[in-house]
């Protein structure tokens, strides 16, 4: 039987993962000729170059990604079954979550996390966008993707999105207005929510990949048409409309989680009108075959049991 060389396997997905071969060689104590006499030995088995190389640059290439993403879990399976065998838990793991998320609502509950798990340690991948789900990334997502083979999926909330502002300009909302109390101001919200109109409207672009496109659902969640009057200030991204409305630049749009309530620590005021879905549902992801590790099963139940604190509005 024309056996796969193993030996090559680990020293693969080293490379691959800090992308050098000189940082490989560094991880793995070994001469750096080492590392390139196992690629070689790999790639000449495999038939297939696994690293486009120019200069210093290295690059996976697509039969090498390929390669990468099925080996990784058998490799990861190997050492775990090892360290079972040894008493030995893992106890570092890599959660990949949007940034938003991460900067708003994950970092302020961390020392929970710590004082509940000591023992386990977190690395936090942020991401603008959705990311790519493979062992190269992360080991545990948090993504609106829904379906890959070889992981499980299981929902943790479905976002909504409602108007806040400062404090300070929450008061002069009410002076323009000509309004004394929050329930007078609920009221004529729920029967003229137009008059949000009278005041500059933050809007970001990176929810439905447009401006103003967030404000337009809003209002049509409402059965209204989007203001022509309306003043926008322009974002790309949901945390600088956040931003923008902490210095009462204006009323913004924004996420149940980063709204932070279980601390009282937020510098936002919600103003008294309905929230409406995006239509986006968070779900927790991790790859099937690591369901039983302590690790990911401690992450999972404690994420799961602070989303289900979060306020509902």
């Amino acid at each position: 039987m024309n056996m796969t060389p193993l030996k090559s396997l680990p020293v693969f997905e080293t490379v691959a993962r800090l992308n050098s071969f000189s940082l490989a060689a560094n991880e793995l104590n070994v001469s750096q000729s080492a590392v390139s006499h196992q690629i070689r030995i790999l790639e000449n088995y495999l038939g297939e170059s696994l690293f486009h190389r120019q200069g210093r640059n290295l690059e996976l290439t697509k039969e090498g990604k390929q390669y990468l993403d099925a080996i990784s879990s058998s490799l990861l399976q190997i050492n775990e079954a090892t360290n079972r065998l040894k008493g030995v838990q893992k106890t570092h793991i890599r959660l990949a979550v949007y940034s938003s998320f991460a900067v708003y609502w994950l970092i302020p509950r961390l020392p929970e996390l710590k004082r509940l798990h000591p023992s386990l340690e977190l690395s936090i991948e942020m991401s603008h966008h959705s990311p790519d789900l493979s062992d190269r990334t992360a080991d545990f997502f948090i993504t609106v993707e829904k379906e890959k083979r070889g992981f499980l999926f299981e929902s943790l909330y479905q976002e909504e999105l409602f108007p806040v502002c400062s404090h300070q300009y929450f008061e002069t909302i009410k002076n323009k207005l000509n309004i004394t109390s929050t329930q007078e101001l609920s009221d004529k919200l729920k029967t003229t929510p137009s008059l949000l109109a009278q005041f500059p409207l933050i809007t970001s672009y990176s929810i439905y990949d447009s401006h103003t496109e967030d404000w337009r659902r809003w209002f049509a969640n409402l059965k209204q048409p989007l203001p022509s009057t309306i003043q926008f200030h322009r974002f790309s991204h949901l945390m600088l409309a956040y931003e923008a409305a902490k210095h009462s630049l204006g009323i913004a749009l924004v996420n149940d989680y980063m709204m932070n309530e279980k601390y009282e620590e937020t510098p936002l005021t919600r103003l008294p009108c309905r929230a409406f879905k995006t239509g986006d549902n968070f779900h927790l992801a991790y790859k099937e075959s690591r369901k039983n590790e302590d690790a990911i099963r401690h992450l999972k139940q404690w994420l799961k049991e602070e989303a289900n604190s979060l306020p509902r509005f």
